[in-house]
């Protein structure tokens, strides 16, 4: 950022607030301006840094500096990075419906509007009909009816006991 545009803004204002009180006015504004001139960057300067600041502030864990390069004030800019979104654990699918007679229940089943959004997005995800994914909802949930129909072991099963 270039800041003698500022500068001679800066300098043509007091020029025109001398004029107003006459000639020897002019002249002494004209005489201060040069001097001033490294004072009047500096200035600038502090308010580039505060508003830096400010920013920062605001923009945290991010950052904004200001450098400068020759007489001329830079921006660097640091944006919070994102972090990497964690893996999902890999869950086991849930295991298929106990086998049973043949027989099916109906029952009625009430949802508030948002939660059936959510299961029917849910089951077209999984490609499955809304009935489906709620028995392997339900099924899921529940788990074995009884520890004793299970048959066999699956890995992570731990038995205890005697054995003959």
């Amino acid at each position: 950022m270039d800041l003698t545009p500022f500068v001679d803004e800066l300098r043509r204002e007091l020029a025109v607030a001398a004029e107003a009180a006459g000639e020897e006015a002019v002249a002494l504004a004209e005489r201060l301006t040069s001097p001033l001139e490294s004072a009047i960057r500096l200035t600038l300067l502090d308010a580039l840094s505060a508003a830096a600041d400010e920013i920062t502030r605001d923009l945290a864990p991010g950052s904004v500096e200001v450098r400068l390069r020759r007489r001329d004030a830079e921006f660097a800019v640091s944006l919070p990075t994102a972090p990497e979104p964690e893996p999902e654990p890999q869950q086991a699918p849930p295991p298929p419906p106990e086998t049973d007679d043949g027989t099916v229940s109906r029952i009625n089943l009430r949802l508030p509007e948002q939660l059936k959004q959510r299961v029917e997005e849910a089951a077209s995800r999984d490609r499955l009909s809304t009935n489906a994914w709620l028995v392997r909802a339900a099924n899921a949930a529940l788990g074995p009816a009884k520890a004793g129909k299970r048959r066999g072991s699956s890995v992570g099963d731990n038995y205890t006991g005697w054995v003959r």
